[in-house]
């Protein structure tokens, strides 16, 4: 008994209008229900348009019924299930798409911020001057470093540090703090100076006898050059060997070695 009352209830708050009733307009709307389900039908017929009420047409009765226009704003759209509508389109192509751009631009920023390559290559020297005291070689060099980016980003070169050494002794070094810029895929030229002192008895006399002809000596060079880059410090190391020639003071100016392509 008790389970038809409410049954009864249920029914009766479906048939219940979800509009308010608008006295304006003496709409008149036939509810059709059935005995087995909960679901009821609504049609609309003409309505009876009071004096002074604005209407517009009803988007659920193809045409055949209007309702106030203060309530157009509250009605609700049903969309059936199969509609295609409810479809997504292309979805498959905007996936591919979607992935497509990823990699892509996944690839390019890998491919232009991965790290390359710093070349510090010794071009020779550009002038060396030579002194002698009583036991000792003093000579003064200015050598050539060529720098070279192979990066797609811009390095700051920050410190050069060099050592020089004769006969696997250290003859002179030097430490200097710069702020040199090379651009990206781009080479640099520098000048560095280091004195050096010989303290060597076999080689003072190489360099003072006049009966000697050839009044070489060869030089060592090691060098550390530290640059940044994104944030990050690296260091190259490179070597060289030099003959210089002690007997007086020679100037021989190198070229910029040309970036390889």
């Amino acid at each position: 008994m008790g389970e038809t009352f409410s049954q009864l209830g249920l029914r009766e708050d479906e048939n219940k209008s979800i509009l308010p009733h608008d006295p304006a307009s003496s709409c008149n709307a036939t509810i059709y229900a059935s005995n087995g389900s909960t679901k009821s039908f609504s049609s609309c017929v003409p309505c009876q348009r009071a004096a002074g009420a604005s209407f517009v047409a009803c988007p659920t009765c193809q045409g055949s019924g209007e309702i106030p226009r203060e309530l157009e704003k509250q009605l609700v759209a049903l969309i059936p299930y199969g509609d295609k509508r409810l479809k997504p389109r292309h979805t498959k192509l905007f996936v591919f798409l979607a992935v497509l751009i990823c990699l892509v631009t996944s690839s390019l920023i890998i491919f232009f911020l991965f790290p390359r390559s710093i070349a510090a290559q010794p071009a020779g020297l550009n002038s060396s001057n030579v002194a002698f005291d009583k036991a000792d070689v003093h000579i003064n060099l200015t050598s050539i470093l060529n720098i070279s980016n192979s990066n797609y980003y811009p390095i700051t070169v920050t410190q050069l540090t060099i050592e020089i050494l004769h006969l696997s002794l250290v003859v002179g070094q030097v430490s200097n703090s710069l702020l040199l810029h090379v651009g990206p895929l781009a080479s640099e030229q520098m000048f560095y100076a280091v004195a050096n002192r010989i303290q060597d008895g076999n080689t003072y006399k190489i360099c003072t006898w006049l009966k000697i002809k050839v009044h070489h000596v060869l030089l060592h060079i090691q060098g550390t050059l530290t640059y940044s880059c994104l944030s990050r410090s690296e260091q190259v190391v490179f070597e060289s060997y030099e003959y210089v020639d002690c007997r007086g003071n020679t100037s021989v100016p190198h070229l910029l070695v040309p970036h390889p392509p």
